[in-house]
């Protein structure tokens, strides 16, 4: 059996679809409310990073380990979840972590290396996925850039190799459904990387609009977004991100998620237009 954590959320409900498609039949979706999982159309047990029960995990095999979305408790978080999946038996852990997780300067990175190494600690069969940037990331960003009319950040002209979304669900879903991928790290991103002026030209091109991207510093954007109602540590990180991804963070020249899906990853233009509607 093939478990899921954070199922309902945004990469675990894509992902749950991929694996469907594939064939993998005996699938269990593992979220903190079952009745939210109704849809998914595979059964669904209480699962709570907080406070993981083993006894949740029976008959698990191979454990999709999805990283948790609350910044600063993930690793005590994955750590717990480990911690039951050993005690219920299961054999394979497959992460979600970031890429090139053990030299990135972004803030996100300290507890996926914890994580990491947790793993490796485990005795477990282990594959992790360095997950770079989600190009819905800063898609999210496109209402805001059309009501305003311009697009605004502080990653300058950093080269972001993003992906998106269902690419990084459907590298996931081979990596569970497939052989010879215990013990390995892939470092995955999009084929091709552009900058924030490059998708604001992409966002002016497909509305017909004239979008420019304006370049804040660190600390002006995250004023920013502190007015559009972000908590100033939340607005601070995701400033940070952007400053990270000025100096190259979110840039990488490998095709290693394009090999694994066998297909090119999802294009800027292609999540524009899907943005957009």
């Amino acid at each position: 059996m093939i478990a899921v954590t954070g199922a309902t959320g945004q990469l675990g409900r894509i992902l749950v679809a991929k694996l469907k498609e594939k064939g993998a039949g005996d699938l269990l979706a593992l979220v903190r409310s079952p009745q939210k999982a109704a849809d998914l159309g595979v059964p669904a047990r209480a699962f709570d990073y907080d406070s993981p029960d083993a006894a949740a995990l029976a008959g698990v095999e191979t454990l999709m380990l999805i990283s948790g979305s609350e910044l600063g408790q993930r690793e005590r978080q994955h750590k717990a979840v480990i911690a039951a999946a050993k005690e219920a038996g299961v054999k394979r852990i497959v992460y979600t972590s970031l890429l090139r997780a053990d030299s990135s300067p972004l803030s996100l990175a300290p507890e996926h290396v914890a994580t990491e190494a947790a793993l490796k600690d485990s005795g477990l069969a282990v594959t992790i996925l360095r997950n770079g940037w989600y190009t819905e990331n800063y898609l999210a960003s496109v209402p805001a850039a059309l009501e305003h009319g311009a697009f605004v950040g502080a990653a300058g002209e950093g080269r972001i190799s993003s992906a998106s979304r269902a690419d990084y669900a459907e590298a996931a879903a081979v990596v569970l459904t497939g052989a010879g991928h215990e013990g390995r790290t892939y470092e995955l991103s999009g084929d091709a990387a552009y900058t924030l002026a490059d998708l604001a030209a992409e966002l002016s091109a497909q509305t017909g609009k004239t979008i420019p991207y304006v370049n804040m510093t660190v600390e002006e954007y995250a004023k920013v977004l502190e007015g559009a109602g972000f908590p100033a540590p939340v607005a601070a990180a995701y400033a940070g991100f952007d400053g990270a991804a000025a100096a190259g963070a979110l840039h990488d020249e490998g095709k290693t998620l394009s090999e694994l899906i066998s297909r090119p990853t999802t294009t800027l233009a292609q999540s524009v237009r899907l943005a957009l509607g």
